[in-house]
């Protein structure tokens, strides 16, 4: 079994981050990701808290041993929980691939969290473990080792192209907002 963590500071607030979050996919650094399906969703009306469910489909470069173990597929498809909980400031997603899961498990949590002490910042924490059956002892190091490069690259280039995401999201609020002071001064109320 194979570890992978990173933590970053978005310079967002969490509001934005949770937002942007839903519009994620698709963005030009993740071409991978086809296709993203929302299979279930909850609202608890106790706590706030949102449920979803989605389907994630990718497509992905794989070498071409690793294409013959899967069955010549480049087409895989993961399952995303998420809880947004608006009280406490947090969206955790946690993911676990559906294709090859008897060969190869990937099992992804990401949170999202208000920073403690920065108004205006979120945490990110992403965490995956990667581990490659007993079916494929002699070559499952390997696959691991391919697997966890494979996810910090994708890990990276995610981070990137979310980045993008929040910085049109930011741009857009910005413009709702002097849009809304606009019209408020343009009737004569006082904002």
């Amino acid at each position: 079994m194979r570890l992978f963590q990173t933590h970053h500071l978005f310079e967002y607030p969490w509001s934005l981050v949770s937002a942007a979050n839903w519009q994620k996919y698709p963005n030009e650094n993740c071409p991978h990701v086809v296709a993203v399906d929302v299979l279930d969703r909850h609202l608890d009306p106790d706590t706030g808290v949102l449920t979803t469910e989605r389907l994630l489909t990718l497509r992905q470069n794989v070498p071409r041993i690793i294409l013959r173990m899967l069955g010549e597929s480049k087409t895989q498809f993961v399952r995303e929980i998420s809880i947004l909980d608006p009280l406490n400031h947090t969206i955790t997603l946690k993911s676990r691939n559906l294709t090859c899961a008897n060969l190869v498990v990937c099992d992804e949590t990401v949170t999202y969290a208000q920073h403690p002490c920065e108004e205006g910042k979120t945490v990110f924490t992403q965490e995956a473990y990667i581990s490659a059956g007993s079916s494929l002892s002699r070559v499952s190091s390997y696959i691991e080792d391919f697997s966890i490069q494979r996810f910090r690259e994708n890990a990276a280039v995610g981070r990137a192209g979310f980045e993008k995401v929040l910085e049109r999201f930011a741009v857009l609020a910005e413009g709702d907002e002097k849009a809304e002071n606009n019209r408020i001064v343009g009737t004569g109320l006082k904002a």
